[in-house]
């Protein structure tokens, strides 16, 4: 599952450095996380480094984006390769 950062996202800029994928970028009004590149940091780290950091606890799992810990190891390793 990717992740998704709601609208009490306070565009602090502390979680877009973090991603270790280039997943989240800023949006019109607040960051966004693109679920293509997310892995949850699966790969890198044992958690999520922008829910790490982010001070107002606006990054959530994504519903609409649900992704075995398999699933998001096989997206890391097809990113590293690309």
């Amino acid at each position: 599952m990717s992740l998704l950062i709601n609208d009490e996202c306070i565009n602090c800029d502390v979680c877009e450095p973090e991603c270790p994928n280039g997943a989240i970028s800023q949006g019109d009004e607040i960051y966004e996380i693109d679920p293509n590149l997310c892995t949850e940091c699966v790969g890198h780290f044992d958690e999520p480094q922008c829910i790490e950091v982010c001070p107002v606890d606006c990054i959530l799992k994504d519903p609409d984006n649900e992704e075995s810990e398999d699933g998001l190891m096989k997206k890391y390793e097809l990113l590293q390769s690309a």
